[in-house]
């Protein structure tokens, strides 16, 4: 499987990048959304895990180009701030499966993406 990690904070994106590999799985990471487009431009990833608020750019713009350009790739987005808690994100992005906090426990997310992520 395929995983398009887009977070700002590095250390958490290679926290979780390490949790994914260890279970078998390819992991890119971005820090942004000009690097996150730029990887969707050529590859396809089977699931992307998308921090709510990048500081740079727009987890929205990343969001709707990859719901653009790979309609079937699920997106779980992760978030530190409380915007979007009531669950509204699902409403806004068609591509939402899951809305976690940031403080997620890295193996909970790996199951996360082991379900959402599921190639058929």
């Amino acid at each position: 499987m395929q995983v398009l990690i887009v977070e700002s904070n590095p250390d958490l994106g290679a926290i979780w990048q390490r949790y994914l590999e260890r279970q078998g799985m390819s992991v890119t990471s971005a820090l942004g959304q000009a690097s996150a487009v730029a990887y969707l431009q050529d590859t396809a990833a089977d699931l992307i895990i998308l921090d709510l608020v990048l500081e740079d750019g727009s987890a929205f713009a990343v969001a709707d180009y990859a719901n653009y350009r790979y309609p079937e790739t699920p997106v779980i987005f992760v978030t530190n701030s409380t915007f979007f808690s009531d669950g509204s994100i699902f409403q806004h992005m068609a591509n939402a499966r899951a809305f976690v906090t940031s403080e997620v426990d890295p193996a909970d997310l790996t199951a996360m993406v082991e379900h959402y992520g599921r190639v058929e």
